[in-house]
This record gives structure tokens, sequence and C-alpha cells, in this order.
């Protein structure tokens, strides 16, 4: 006979929403949050629903997260809405790059391993960037420029550093919900125009 939870084990609410109101939340690294989110979803919804969120969930890939809602949701009197609690962050050509790159690495990784897990050198990814970025005459101010990007992608929780090991990072799934299929399908066009929007910005 199973014991039922007494009311110090049951999940409460605040554990899911304070996640999300930090971040991401990540199936492998909160999972009493994320076993309270499957538990309470609609619950959840409907309290950040006040604010102007909502959540956003895949339970395939195992990551969830609060999304502004789109202003044509939101009620047409700018007096009436309310506030908006998610900012829309502006990246630099860079770091918008990087995580295209990272994407594209994660959707080959996909196609071509069964793994689920993909890990990525400190090397592998100032080479995989190296090429995109202006040349310099100055090596050692180059790495340190990408790893000043690759930090911003950590921030961002689409790059976690594997502990224990200070240079291998792991590709988080949620960067999938920030650069789409379709995102991907274009890749090269889009490429092409970050490029000339960096080259303008150079020459500026």
């Amino acid at each position: 006979m199973t014991t039922p939870p007494t009311p110090a084990q049951r999940p409460t609410l605040s554990l899911p929403v304070n996640q999300l109101l930090k971040g991401p939340l990540l199936r492998d690294q909160h999972e009493r949050a994320w076993e309270a989110l499957m538990q309470m979803l609609a619950r959840v919804q409907d309290y950040v629903d006040v604010m102007g969120l909502r959540v956003v969930v895949d339970e395939a890939e195992g990551y969830a997260f609060l999304q502004s809602r789109p202003d044509d949701e939101e009620d047409s009197d700018p007096r009436s809405a309310p506030p908006r609690l998610m900012p829309r962050r502006s990246l630099s050509y860079p770091v918008s790059l990087l995580i295209v790159l990272l994407r594209k690495q994660l959707a080959e990784f996909d196609a071509d391993s069964s793994e689920t897990r993909l890990m990525i050198t400190r090397d592998e990814i100032i080479n995989l960037i190296r090429t995109f970025l202006p040349a310099s005459s100055n090596e050692a101010r180059l790495v340190h420029q990408i790893d000043a990007h690759i930090g911003k992608v950590v921030d961002l929780q689409f790059l976690r550093r594997v502990r224990g090991q200070e240079n291998v990072f792991e590709v988080q799934r949620i960067i999938k919900a920030f650069v789409d299929g379709q995102w991907l399908a274009d890749f090269e066009s889009n490429l092409a125009q970050y490029a000339a929007g960096h080259l303008r910005e150079d020459a500026q």
C-alpha cells in the first residue's frame, strides 16, 4: 500500500514558479521543480498569466521557460496591459552567431548520434566561430573575446559548464526553442545577413 505524501512532501506552487522566474527550468537540473511543474502545470499557467506571461514546455526535450505573451494577445489599451517582466534581449552579432552555430551542431548531432547530450570543448567552440569573425593580428585578444561570447551564452543557459571539466560544455536543448528548424533551414542566407550587418557596423 502506497503511503500518501505528507503536506511537507507535497510540491508547492512556489517551487516551479520561483525557478521559472529565475530562468529556464531544466528537467535534468531541477528535478523537484520539474516534477512539481508537471503536476501543477495548469495552476502555474494561471498564476503567471496575470503577469502577462505564459509557460512554454517541451516535455520530450525536458525544458520549460516563461515567455511574454505576444503583443496581439494583450489588451489593445496599453494602460490596462500588465508590465513586461521578461525583457526582450538584444544580442550582439558574435553571441547570436555562436548560438546559431551551436544549434546547428545540435541538429547534426541528433541526426548522427543516438546519444542525448552534446558535449563540446572550448577549443572546438573557438574553431567553430573564429572563421566567421573578422581576422585579427592579435590572437590572444581574439580568443579572449570569444571566451567572453561563450560566457554570455552560458549566462543565457544555452551552454552549461561540465562540472569538474573546466573547458567542456554541454549544449542545452532549450536552444532549440530559440533557434527553430525553419531558421536552420535558412541558415546560410541568415548567416550572410548577419555578416553583412556586422560589416556595416564595423564600417561606421
